[in-house]
């Protein structure tokens, strides 16, 4: 095998070891010891495999170890949210690209199934793993009736 060099999501972290998923292909690395990271971080740089076998990783590299917060805010969803929620049905997601860096998400919801959904996005690895691969800082969740937004965005 050869060296992976990439963006990780820390899924699992212990004393002894790290498990760590690729946010391009969702790839599992696991390691054979924790350089210090904790879940929830990510982490940029290059994982080698182990001889012999070649089934436990090390890190080769390690460029940048961060965690990007998922905060909900309370902000109402902007103009360009709202309108994109009015044109599709309840349970339907459009993306946006932010001008600049970063995304717009819209969900819409049923309207007492707001705060619940807001709190599934928050909670989710996928939220956090998005950020990464997008190379945002942060993520904010924005409700209103009928509507979540999350937004991707730089620092």
């Amino acid at each position: 095998m050869t060296a992976t060099d990439g963006t990780f999501l820390v899924t699992h972290a212990d004393e002894g070891s790290a498990t760590l998923r690729d946010v391009t292909n969702a790839q599992v690395f696991t390691l054979s010891e924790n350089p210090g990271v904790e879940a929830g971080e990510v982490v940029e740089g290059v994982l080698e495999p182990e001889p012999p076998m070649e089934v436990t990783y090390e890190v080769a590299s390690l460029r940048d170890q961060r965690t990007i917060p998922v905060e909900r805010v309370a902000l109402e969803p902007t103009a360009q949210a709202k309108e994109l929620a009015a044109d599709q049905p309840v349970g339907e997601l459009t993306t946006r690209e932010r001008a600049g860096e970063g995304e717009l998400h819209v969900l819409t919801v049923e309207e007492d199934g707001v705060d619940a959904a807001a709190t599934e996005v928050s909670e989710d690895e996928a939220t956090v793993s998005r950020a990464a691969r997008l190379g945002v800082d942060r993520v904010e969740i924005r409700t209103a009736s009928g509507v979540v937004s999350v937004r991707y965005l730089p620092d």
